[in-house]
């Protein structure tokens, strides 16, 4: 879970596959939550990336205030941005850790439950880095290889819509909340956004399931 190529920007055409535009968006989402956009991301904005992953469709407007808030920052204040939301010495402003709203701590049962889900699916947490597994962007890679992965025993939309009630659905909306109503963001208002209206289609997508 520690895959964050800038190359989950060059969403698919729906008649390529909807579900590979799908798997491309969470890594996107996975990559600006982890850590502020480098230069070269950046660059990709500016040069490359106009079209949303699906024209006229509810991830549209929120695609396209994404993508102008990139274009208008740097790497230095995409940075100094995300350290005051989420960084810092201390209490973050946001957390950006699922226990934390589950829960009202952080490493609580929440995180033991997604562990052993974790474990279930053969994935293990990257010891070279300080995020525990319920950091959202941590969530956002899972999900991206359930969709896109070659082991079809586990990497089906059954899987797919066990992680996502379990481990996402049931928090990353109060998430965006938090980040949305901060008065720094400028960059991660709209990555909120764009989390929040991709949660939605999703959620309703797995309703469908359900039915």
């Amino acid at each position: 879970m520690n895959d964050h190529d800038p190359r989950a920007l060059s969403f698919a055409s729906a008649d390529h596959s909807e579900e590979l535009a799908r798997a491309e968006l969470y890594g996107l989402l996975a990559r600006l939550w982890m850590a502020p956009p480098d230069a070269a991301l950046l660059a990709q904005f500016r040069v490359a990336v106009t079209e949303a992953p699906e024209a006229g469709s509810l991830l549209e407007a929120p695609w396209q205030a994404l993508v102008a808030a990139l274009r208008s920052t740097t790497p230095d204040a995409a940075a100094d941005e995300y350290d005051a939301l989420f960084g810092g010495v201390g209490k973050p402003e946001v957390f950006l850790y699922g226990s934390f709203y589950l829960a009202g701590f952080l490493n609580e049962k929440p995180l033991a439950a997604l562990r052993t889900d974790l474990a279930a699916l053969g994935l293990t947490r990257d010891a070279t880095r300080g995020e525990t597994e319920d950091h959202i962007a941590y969530g956002c890679e899972v999900m991206r290889y359930l969709i896109a992965g070659d082991d079809i025993a586990v990497c089906n939309l059954e899987q797919q819509r066990r992680f996502f009630r379990g481990h996402l659905q049931t928090w990353v909306i109060p998430l965006c909340d938090a980040v949305e109503a901060h008065p720094r963001a400028q960059v991660w208002r709209p990555v909120a956004q764009l989390t929040r209206v991709f949660m939605d289609i999703e959620t309703q997508g797995f309703d469908l399931l359900e039915v």
